[in-house]
């Protein structure tokens, strides 16, 4: 007697919950807004205009996370060349499939809605951006992931809110020698199997990949971070690394058992090859630590550079503050023209790289010192004010305390550059309502097919 074979039932949550959307907005994030019975539905990669299939992978209290299934209606935004197939999974380029031009379009509308909302709009009119040329490969640094599934390895970017591995073999906006140098290390950690660091149990050696190159020079100087010290496997890969890649001149290894988010370490050493990696940007040399932070887009930061100058009309007679200068892009273009420059900087270690910088280009009128941009600014409060000063801050802008700083010292001329539209606004109402008019205003373009924008903006005192 045959047994009776029992149907399999399919749960609900096997039954994926799929909406008919119609886009209307993009966020400030670049990604796809739609109503949906009291709430939103977030869609990335759709765009405005478009009816779209999505499906449901999370609901919350006011937004429906979904991911993108089928579009019924495309918007004329969409370009028709399929840039990327991991759009969906990897989620760092919501706007890889949108045409340049309406990208570019996005962010100069972006830099002016925040404007509008602090009430800066109605003087102020904001050019067309600056754009990316190429808009693809520009990319000159890259920090990747290791992951293992089962035997095969990973190498590439988390998937937004987990930490799971998107493998990237080809990622579209990384510099080719990238795409390049992490083939080759995924497929020699493979063959030798090398522990890979699982986040869970806290074990494994290599953690992340760092690769930043020198589109100048196409130069490369890799670092592993690792849970743990290796002097066995990681030298013997550096060199077989730096014999597959000759366009790798340095490798090193950073230390980072630390169970947190925090990608690099307190300590690096050098495995193979030179210490640093030598950049060119416009007609400055800048040396460039594995550990330094640098523009991922060097073209576009040489045109913020040229621009800060160019604006800036500096002469011998001038004097200039540089705040969170780095590793001194911005102070030494100044240093050319001025007769003296400060960088001040929080990171040491980017300090002791300007130092050196500074000696790189005989630009013996500049000067760097670590400290906080507001409490460093704050013992020069009763020197003779600069005649400019430059800001260059993080993506959460300038604290209450450095813009008082900034408005007691009083200097003729402020250049600010920021990485984030709505802290900029903030901090130039503040400005603008103590004695500081905007001049001119330029958004440029650093990050093509993702929705950030870098905005430079020159402002004067106006007097009492």
């Amino acid at each position: 007697m045959k047994k009776t074979e029992k149907k399999k039932s399919i749960s609900k949550k096997q039954q994926q919950e799929t909406l008919k959307l119609t886009i209307d907005s993009l966020d400030r994030d670049g990604i796809g807004l739609a109503p949906y019975e009291n709430k939103i539905a977030v869609v990335q990669g759709a765009f405005p205009g478009e009816t779209v299939i999505a499906e449901v992978e999370h609901t919350g209290r006011t937004h429906i996370f979904t991911r993108l299934r089928r579009i019924l209606r495309n918007s004329q935004q969409r370009t028709t060349n399929v840039a990327c197939k991991l759009e969906q999974d990897c989620l760092g380029c919501p706007l890889i499939s949108m045409k340049y031009s309406d990208q570019l379009l996005f962010k100069q509308q972006r830099v002016a809605e925040a404007l509008r909302q602090q009430g800066l709009l109605e003087n102020i009119q904001v050019p067309a951006v600056l754009p990316s040329d190429p808009p693809f490969g520009y990319r000159a640094s890259a920090k990747l992931a290791f992951s293992r599934n089962r035997e095969k390895v990973f190498i590439g970017l988390y998937k937004r809110g987990t930490h799971d591995v998107i493998d990237c073999p080809e990622c579209p906006v990384h510099s080719p020698l990238i795409n390049k140098i992490a083939a080759v290390v995924r497929d020699e950690v493979q063959r030798q199997n090398i522990s890979v660091y699982n986040s869970r149990h806290q074990r494994g050696l290599l953690r992340y990949l760092i690769v930043r190159v020198s589109p100048y020079s196409g130069k490369a100087l890799v670092t592993f971070v690792c849970n743990f010290r290796d002097l066995q496997q990681l030298p013997k890969l550096a060199k077989w690394l730096m014999r597959k890649v000759p366009e790798v001149i340095g490798v090193h290894q950073n230390i980072n058992s630390s169970s947190g988010n925090v990608i690099l370490g307190e300590r690096t050493m050098k495995l193979q090859g030179l210490p640093d990696l030598i950049e060119t940007i416009g007609d400055i040399r800048l040396r460039i630590a594995p550990e330094a932070f640098f523009q991922i887009n060097t073209v576009q930061a040489a045109r913020i550079y040229a621009l800060v100058r160019q604006w800036a009309q500096l002469g011998q007679q001038d004097t200039a503050i540089d705040l969170y200068c780095g590793i001194g892009g911005i102070a030494l273009h100044l240093a050319k023209d001025a007769g003296q420059v400060e960088g001040i900087e929080s990171f040491a270690g980017a300090v002791r790289n300007a130092t050196e910088n500074s000696h790189l280009n005989d630009l013996r009128n500049c000067h760097f010192f670590a400290g906080d941009a507001a409490e460093e600014l704050q013992k020069r409060s009763g020197q003779k004010p600069p005649t400019l000063i430059t800001v260059n801050p993080p993506r959460k802008g300038c604290s209450p305390e450095l813009l008082e700083i900034l408005l007691q010292l009083q200097p003729e001329q402020m250049i600010y550059v920021s990485c984030d539209p709505d802290s900029l606004s903030r901090d130039l109402k503040t400005l603008t309502a103590n004695n500081y008019r905007i001049k001119q205003l330029q958004p440029v373009d650093m990050f093509p097919q993702t929705a950030h924008i870098e905005t430079v903006v020159q402002l004067k005192r106006t007097g009492e």
